[in-house]
């Protein structure tokens, strides 16, 4: 009789463990664990590449619907995003309604229950800090909902990709990211080299926290000032300020995108000597086309009022 009520408590313990760790792996999905150095995906060699940018947006409500819809009404190759893709908390529970529900479209997996995901995926995410909440690097490789719903390049964490013209560096500059947010981390030395190999004819940086901003909840976030302009990058795509700001730093424009739909829109601060363009007012995305010989960046409302237009043109031109 011991031993019967010894067996049947061990087998529960089992039962009860494989529980636990079977629910740990659904809320805490693992993201790859080799960073490829050496391939960067190429998902389309057209020349002429339409994408659109959100930023700070996915908190389920009218706001992002309106993004949605007008993102949608562009038909972009591509969406990039710069980060907060999950409020509030990154969870397991919110992701595919924070996102999939609103683009499921471009999402190249299938971990959602939103509708037909792509067949190719055409949605680029940034980890944000809201992100990293349901996110762990206590194992190897990191954990967390975000890197079971998308299925990425490399790590996962930060990543390449090119698009016809335009190769896109694809940063985590959260402080709790494993390979450091130094110009000297092992991240850093990853962008420099890449930016330096990189035969592109248009170079994108995208992060999460602004390297230089005006907002006032936010503001600069120096420890991300680090020397794109001179490692060759075209421009860099922040958000984490729920505001829109255009800069000129080093000679490239840097852009602050974030009222993407958290409905918590923020004010300006007085603004730093780079900013060029601010906006507030309502929440919208960026229309970015991009060709061999230019390179334009709109910043349009959910009503489709034009805010920002800039135009870049190519070396190979001047």
């Amino acid at each position: 009789m011991r031993f019967t009520k010894l067996y049947f408590f061990l087998f529960s313990l089992i039962i009860l463990v494989v529980g636990l760790l079977t629910l740990f792996s659904w809320l805490y999905p693992p993201a790859s664990s080799v960073l490829n150095n050496t391939h960067t995906p190429i998902f389309s060699t057209s020349q002429n590449t339409r994408f659109a940018v959100i930023g700070d947006f996915g908190q389920s409500g009218k706001p992002e619907a309106d993004v949605a819809t007008l993102v949608k009404s562009w038909n972009p190759d591509f969406i990039v995003t710069t980060g907060d893709n999950n409020y509030s908390n990154g969870s397991r529970f919110s992701i595919d309604n924070s996102i999939g529900k609103y683009y499921y479209q471009f999402i190249g997996s299938d971990s959602g229950n939103s509708g037909n995901n792509s067949n190719q995926n055409r949605f680029f995410p940034v980890l944000g800090n809201h992100d990293w909440i349901s996110t762990t690097c206590a194992f190897d490789p990191c954990r967390g909902p975000y890197f079971g719903y998308f299925s990425l390049p490399g790590n996962e964490r930060y990543y390449d990709f090119i698009w016809g013209s335009v190769h896109f560096f694809v940063l985590d500059s959260d402080t709790q990211e494993p390979d450091g947010v130094a110009p000297d981390s092992v991240q850093g030395l990853w962008l420099k080299q890449h930016l330096s190999n990189s035969t592109a004819t248009w170079k994108i940086v995208v992060l999460h926290h602004s390297p230089y901003s005006s907002g006032k909840e936010h503001g600069s976030i120096k420890y991300m000032r680090w020397p794109f302009q001179e490692w060759g990058a075209s421009a860099v795509l922040s958000g984490h300020d729920h505001i829109y700001e255009r800069l000129l730093v080093n000679g490239i424009p840097y852009f602050v995108n974030g009222l993407g739909g958290n409905q918590d829109i923020y004010s300006f601060n007085v603004p730093i000597p780079e900013s060029e363009i601010r906006f507030n007012q309502d929440y919208g995305a960026m229309l970015v086309e991009a060709n061999p010989q230019t390179l334009t960046f709109q910043f349009i409302t959910r009503t489709g009022t034009l805010i920002d237009q800039l135009t870049l043109q190519s070396k190979e031109l001047k």
